[in-house]
């Protein structure tokens, strides 16, 4: 899922001030202690098959001048699509739209949903298998702030309009996450119940045919937001992976925690993860797996690591500092990760490489956690979704340079 955090409060003007650029963060100095080598640039070329130059490409603007509330694009094809909000001169009147686009040219090939006032809004929580968009549709009844959340569907995105609905067994849900999966039917969404004290729920689900295998109920105690969940799927596997931080990403507390849960009968297993560091870990910021042999990539917080495991072993592989950071520079640490698993790649967003010298990056490892390379150049959101990116193109899109456009780009 490649969106900015989104509140319940209807209106786009809320998560403006969520979405600080990372300009404005304090720099984290390295701390004490023993600390991962990490090279700030380095090219393998084991990883360089079948592509052309590597860097920034075209930066796509949104042709309302909205701020994108979530987009994605078909890792089969050539399509995205983005929702887009943007103020007007009257307070509290939003425009609105969804937006569809060439992942090519960056060209908007239609603006559809436009909508005026302060009724409507939308977000997009990602494209699945067969190119299916699902698009979460924020309706603020009158008299209320707080929005009532219907899922719309574009099967495929190429029709560029909607064309059903998403309808989750559990009433009054807001999808949080969707666990990346655009290879197979069967799809796994994080949602908390807004009318039941925010009681967290797993939905499998065939988002094209709207239909549901299994709802998991999860531990509230342990799946909270304060623990900041982050979702996964192990297709091969049949299970979701969920990696979180048990204390609240807690300075000094216990290691952060890596849960399987089988699609099917919905039983968990767990194993500790890595907590290294002066402060520890701290909360995990992204994390992504890669669908086809189980290898899992996280960015904590407190210590500016990545760390990599074998779900399937329930153990760790390695830990590595991110460029230019020493294990206490938390002013640097990682945020989203995006797994290719056709080149076996993890793409992580470092909002504020090498103390901001260089921008925002993009720092790729192999599924081992050797660095490959870094792309610099890019301007980041402090809190970085993980990018979008196109496996067979070995392209991608990434938020930014402002927060109405997006960045393409070349690992």
């Amino acid at each position: 899922m490649h969106r900015l955090a989104r509140p319940r409060i209807a209106g786009p003007s809320f998560v403006l001030g969520i979405a600080v650029l990372a300009a404005c963060s304090g720099s984290g100095g390295a701390g004490s202690g023993a600390s991962i080598p990490g090279s700030p640039v380095s090219m393998n070329g084991n990883h360089r098959a079948s592509r052309g130059s590597v860097g920034l490409g075209k930066i796509l603007s949104t042709k309302d001048g909205g701020q994108v509330y979530g987009f994605d694009v078909d890792q089969n094809g050539t399509d995205g699509v983005l929702a887009s909000a943007a103020d007007t001169s009257k307070p509290g009147i939003y425009k609105v739209s969804v937006e569809t686009f060439d992942q090519n040219t960056g060209a908007i090939t239609k603006s559809f949903a436009n909508f005026t006032g302060k009724k409507n809004s939308y977000g997009v929580d990602g494209i699945f298998a067969g190119d299916v968009g699902l698009v979460t549709h924020y309706i603020e009844p009158k008299g209320s702030i707080f929005a009532i959340r219907k899922y719309q569907t574009m099967n495929p995105v190429t029709s560029e309009q909607f064309t059903g609905k998403w309808t989750p067994p559990v009433a009054d849900v807001d999808v949080q996450q969707g666990a990346e999966n655009q290879s197979t039917s069967t799809s796994v969404l994080f949602a908390i119940e807004l009318k039941d004290q925010d009681k967290p729920d797993l939905f499998v689900s065939n988002v094209a045919a709207n239909t549901f295998s299994n709802v998991i109920h999860l531990d509230p105690n342990l799946f909270g937001g304060a623990d900041g969940p982050r979702l996964g799927q192990y297709t091969a596997g049949n299970e979701a992976v969920i990696a979180l931080s048990p204390d609240a990403g807690r300075v000094g507390g216990i290691p952060p925690v890596n849960v399987l849960i089988d699609l099917q009968t919905g039983k968990q297993t767990q194993f500790e993860g890595y907590n290294q560091g002066t402060f520890g870990a701290g909360s995990v910021n992204g994390m992504a797996v890669d669908p086809n042999i189980g290898v899992e990539a996280t960015t904590t917080e407190l210590n500016a690591q990545v760390e990599f495991y074998d779900v399937t072993k329930k153990t760790g592989i390695a830990a590595v500092q991110l460029p230019c950071t020493g294990n206490a520079s938390q002013g640097n640490s990682g945020a989203g990760v995006t797994v290719d698993p056709v080149n076996k790649l993890f793409l992580v967003t470092d909002p504020f490489y090498c103390n901001g010298s260089q921008g925002s990056a993009l720092v790729i490892y192999d599924e081992q956690g050797n660095l490959v390379e870094t792309i610099t150049g890019f301007t980041f959101a402090i809190a970085e979704p993980p990018v979008a990116i196109n496996p067979s193109k070995r392209m991608g899109w990434a938020f930014g340079p402002k927060f109405s456009q997006l960045q393409q780009f070349f690992y």
